[in-house]
Parts: structure tokens; sequence; C-alpha cells
């Protein structure tokens, strides 16, 4: 709880830290009514923040003796640790960087640090079961769980639209442990009509790549009676939830409490923050950054 005290009541703070370095704000609302904060342009802002910070090396980083703030992303593109951790039914997609496949976690374990609480949990969104590519992360993600009936391959349903949390990462969870981390979507007529912020549920269906859309009468398991829509979906990761144990001016912790000499870690690879639900990876790193910035510099 004291890390989510520490992201919740630092966040304001922390965004007025990078509208002065000209950080544009896109909005001032997150478009979201169940979340706060500001909107800003992921381009732009790396640019201000890159050129606010200095020169950046780019590559694999030698660490020594002198202060270090592990920010490398979790491990969500590293197969092997997602399987030994979250433990899929299949691989799982990969809606994200790349690049973060657990170098901070294993360097810091390496050190001696503690894990935290949430290693089989993560962040992410069923995705069309179909080709898509970086540009369609946002876009076709099918965000209308709630609005849905949830089935697996074998026919099962097996998530209820009244089960599906506000950002509808428990039943990406629960997809990814279903056969082959599928599922389908099953939608009658007046779903079609609901929105999801700025887009209807219609408009989010009509996203997916035809080859995920499925006529009722062609899934393999008899529809239910007023189905008029059926969207095939994979589990995607975005980001991990668990990660390393670290305290409120995130400093990397050992299993006994004590804190690793020189290692400090934000974003994702500090673990545990949202763990059985889900807060915002950009916040978390935002709050955390700052925080072990500031315990380096003072």
């Amino acid at each position: 709880m004291g890390l989510q005290r520490l992201v919740g009541g630092r966040l304001d703070r922390s965004h007025d830290w990078r509208v002065p370095l000209g950080a544009p704000v896109v909005c001032e609302e997150t478009g979201n009514p169940a979340t706060v904060g500001k909107r800003f342009d992921p381009a732009a802002l790396l640019d201000v923040l890159v050129k606010a910070s200095g020169p950046v090396a780019l590559g694999s980083a030698h660490l020594h003796d002198e202060p270090t703030i592990l920010c490398t992303g979790g491990f969500a593109a590293s197969p092997e640790l997602v399987e030994h951790h979250i433990r899929p039914a299949a691989r799982l997609r990969l809606r994200a960087n790349p690049w973060s496949t657990g170098d901070g976690l294993s360097h810091a374990l390496a050190r001696g640090a503690a894990t935290s609480v949430g290693l089989a949990e993560f962040y992410g969104r069923n995705m069309p079961d179909a080709e898509w590519g970086e540009a369609d992360f946002v876009r076709a993600a099918q965000l209308y769980g709630r609005h849905a009936r949830i089935f697996d391959e074998d026919g099962r349903e097996f998530f209820t639209a009244g089960e599906v949390s506000w950002s509808e990462t428990n039943v990406v969870q629960a997809t990814a442990r279903r056969p082959g981390a599928r599922a389908y979507y099953l939608l009658e007529k007046q779903a079609l009509a609901e929105r999801i912020r700025e887009r209807t549920v219609a408009e989010l269906v009509a996203a997916a790549p035809p080859e995920a859309r499925v006529d009722p009468a062609d899934l393999p398991f008899e529809a239910p009676a007023g189905t008029v829509v059926a969207v095939r979906v994979v589990a995607a990761i975005t980001h991990t939830i668990g990660g390393l144990a670290v305290d409120e001016r995130a400093r990397v912790l050992r299993a006994d409490g004590t804190a690793v000499d020189g290692l400090w870690a934000a974003g994702v690879d500090a673990g545990g923050v949202a763990a059985g639900g889900y807060a915002s990876g950009l916040a978390q790193a935002l709050v955390l950054g700052l925080a072990a910035a500031e315990d380096i510099a003072y």
C-alpha cells in the first residue's frame, strides 16, 4: 500500500516537473473516468526528456560502483521469463517494445535482491487473432469485454461481463491461461452501440483485421441465441507487474528488507505496485524514477 500511496500522491507533482521542460500536453485528462493524469504526445515527450537529460548512450551497460537506477521495462519481451513466472497456456504475443527482456531483474538478483508479489501478473490487452504491429497496439485492442460474452476454444464461458475489471487486465490474464491463450468475444446487437471512450464497440470490432472476425455460425461451438458478431482474440502482454522489491525511496531491497547498496529501480522493474489489479506503468516509472533520483541526490 505504501508504494501505491506514493505513486498516487506524487503523480500530479511529477507531471508538474515535466511540463516546464516543454513537454507538450495533449489533454489535461486521460480520457478515462477511472483514471487521473495528463495525456502527452509520446514522441515529443521523449524528445524533450532526452534533450533535458544530456548525452544518452545506447547499448550494453557496464555497471560498476556508481549509483544505478534500473529501468529496463521488466521482462515482458523474454518468452523464457514469461513462461517461468506467468505460466501462460501458450506463448503470449508482445504488445510492447522488444528490448524489455529482464536485464534489470537479472542484474539485481545477482546482487542479492528480492522479488515482489505479483510475478505471475501482467498488464496487456486481448488483441485480434491476426497480424498486427506497433501502430495497432491501441487502435486494434479489443477493449470491450464488459459488453461481451467470453468463451474459450473449447466453448467454455470462462469469464462473465460482471467479472471484468475497469482496465480489463483480469480478463486478459485469464485468457492467457486458456487453451492457446485465445478467446472469443461474442456480442449481441445492443452491445455494438456501447461506447468505450471515444469509440463504439462496433468501431472497435471494425478495427480488428477481417481474419479475426468470425461468423457466429462458424464458431467451434454453438453460439448463444442473439449473438450477431464474434471476434477471436489472443492475450498480448504489454508489461509485467511483479518485479524487484523496492521501498518508497525506490531502493532495491533484499529479502530481509535491507537495501542493496547503490541500486534503485523504477518503472516496472520495480514490482508489486499494482499486484492484484492495475495502475499505470508510466505513472509508476515517472514517480519512482524521480524518487530514485532524489534519493541519490540527497
